[in-house]
């Protein structure tokens, strides 16, 4: 008897000490963190302007008294990014209106820093509604020129005062 009860004291102590074992698991979640740094970078290079040359239109038009938008955006990882330029579609601040406006715009290449490179960012772009994208496919710097046209509806006056629209620009990873 002896013999089986230090038998079963061993046997209850290893399922103690596996049960304690157990209660001493620990599990932790580590992190990896990382700053990405884009390669696309964008500047305004002018802010773009609106004429009036009648009373019921507003243009960025140089015969109009305007002047277009200019954007650059600088890329130094070839083939990693899409422009997206998107024309005003609405005013961000303009005094009380009595119709509704209604805006029309394009987005063009002014200037490349590559002109081979870049070459045939205009004519590859594509169009999808205001938007204009662009492939980027060359390091270095490209200039792109935003016009814009907006209309009172019913051939209505433009009330006198501030006009702000915004050109949205955009660096998508590919």
């Amino acid at each position: 008897m002896f013999k089986n009860g230090i038998l079963r004291h061993a046997v209850v102590s290893a399922g103690f000490a596996l049960a304690v074992s157990t209660t001493w698991a620990n599990a932790e979640q580590v992190p990896i963190n990382g700053t990405v740094q884009s390669k696309c970078i964008i500047m305004t290079d002018s802010a773009g302007v609106y004429g009036n040359p009648n009373a019921y239109t507003l243009s960025t038009a140089a015969a109009d008294g305007g002047a277009d938008a200019i954007v650059r955006i600088d890329v130094t990882l070839a083939d990693a990014y899409k422009a997206h330029i998107t024309a005003p579609t609405e005013f961000s601040s303009a005094p009380s209106l009595p119709d509704l406006p209604t805006f029309a715009g394009n987005t063009e290449v002014q200037t490349v820093s590559d002109a081979t490179g870049m070459g045939t960012y205009e004519s590859g772009k594509i169009e999808q509604g205001m938007t204009d994208i662009y492939d980027l496919t060359a390091t270095g710097s490209t200039w792109f020129k935003t016009s814009s046209t907006v209309t009172m509806g019913g051939s209505k006056a433009f009330p006198g005062g501030n006009y702000t629209a915004m050109v949205t620009a955009e660096c998508i990873a590919k």
